[in-house]
């Protein structure tokens, strides 16, 4: 019988991260894989779903977003960063940023177009570029500042390069990317006719004096930007399944009709409630910032307890960590242990790698819960010398 996966999908493996969340239950582990938190989202933002809900607005909306709340998106970029952005033509609301980023590949890019991606990346980059048929270009980031060479950067773009993904504040590492380096990314762009696809999904969570800055804001970056963001991380809603795409209006078109048959639209009522999200007070976010803050100083004492060595994130709520300590030969087998053995769900580090033997001394650890959700996990690990 002729039946088999298509190639393109049996060329990748499931979530990795998802798998660990499974582990997690089947072990009643602490789950510090999948990053989503374990506290409440705003009240005020829950009310909002339920109004919603309650006064019908439960069928289709408008295949790229309800109109009122694709206006509270163009005036959030505006408030934040001085970028107008026409809510008719340039916005296209998706189930998430994951389908942003699907939808932006396979709506931009062509068999045989090269993507510029740093590495480690966040895991979902390397499918998209293999279901769009166009080949990933990688480019390492280096420990402990997580930098890149500018020469490699500079290799990667040639003749058939499209677009470069631009995750910041980044996931795993929580690298927030400088203005002198995304001028050199700009710059790039500019030179080789390149787009940006910025996975800003993280953009405001940031820590000490680290501003997220859109490159979209860089000069002649506007006209070349995709910029892709969400509820699910701000508003610790990530179960909703809201996110955005901007971009000008050509690459647009490509983005909406690949969204039309992917998905349809985003869920009505919880796109209403996104208005109230967008619209919370600016205190709200130096709140979740200072929370936040708490959270990985928390997290990093856990891990220097237990014997890992890690450098603080400048944003995103992720910890990559060297747990060479354990003695295991790889990561996944050290991930395998915590959670089997220690009660505590990680992320291998090489799932985030084109070239795995690049994290196998690594994994992630998500920090996005409770403090004595983090508290109970370090009591888990406690030693691991």
């Amino acid at each position: 019988m002729n039946l088999h996966a298509s190639a393109k999908s049996s060329s990748f493996t499931e979530s990795v991260i998802r798998e660990m969340t499974r582990l997690a239950a089947v072990h009643d582990a602490i789950n510090l894989g999948q990053g989503y938190p374990d506290f409440p989202a705003p009240e005020e933002v829950k009310e909002a779903a339920r109004r919603a809900i309650s006064e019908d607005h439960n069928q289709y909306p408008i295949t790229w977003g309800d109109p009122t709340f694709r206006r509270a998106i163009a005036a959030k970029y505006a408030a934040d960063y001085g970028m107008i952005v026409d809510p008719e033509t340039e916005i296209c609301v998706t189930c998430g940023s994951t389908e942003a980023m699907a939808a932006s590949f396979l709506g931009i890019l062509d068999e045989g177009d090269e993507v510029v991606v740093f590495e480690p990346f966040y895991e979902s980059y390397n499918p998209d570029a293999i279901l769009s048929g166009a080949t990933g270009r990688y480019v390492t980031l280096y420990p402990p500042d997580w930098s890149f060479d500018p020469d490699e950067l500079g290799e990667a773009f040639g003749p058939r390069t499209r677009a470069i993904v631009v995750n910041s504040p980044h996931n795993p590492t929580g690298k927030v990317f400088t203005a002198e380096e995304l001028g050199m990314i700009a710059r790039l762009c500019r030179d080789h006719d390149a787009i940006a696809i910025t996975d800003e999904i993280y953009e405001h969570i940031t820590y000490e004096d680290r501003e997220h800055v859109p490159i979209a804001t860089l000069p002649g970056m506007r006209e070349r930007t995709v910029t892709v963001s969400a509820l699910s991380k701000t508003y610790s809603v990530t179960g909703w399944r809201v996110g955005w795409a901007v971009a000008p209006p050509p690459l647009m078109a490509g983005i909406r009709s690949t969204h039309d048959f992917l998905t349809v639209a985003a869920a009505a009522p919880l796109q209403i409630a996104g208005v109230a999200a967008l619209g919370l007070p600016g205190e709200y976010y130096q709140q979740i910032r200072k929370e936040y803050a708490e959270r990985r100083d928390l997290m990093l004492e856990v891990l220097a307890a237990a014997g890992f060595t890690a450098d603080p994130p400048e944003g995103a709520y992720y910890v990559m960590a060297d747990v060479s300590s354990l003695g295991f030969d790889d990561d996944v087998a050290a991930a395998r242990h915590l959670v089997e053995d220690r009660g505590v769900a990680t992320v291998p580090g090489s799932s985030f790698f084109s070239r795995p033997e690049l994290g196998r001394h690594l994994l992630r650890f998500a920090f996005c819960k409770k403090l004595e959700t983090l508290e109970a996990a370090g009591e888990r690990l406690g030693s691991t010398r």
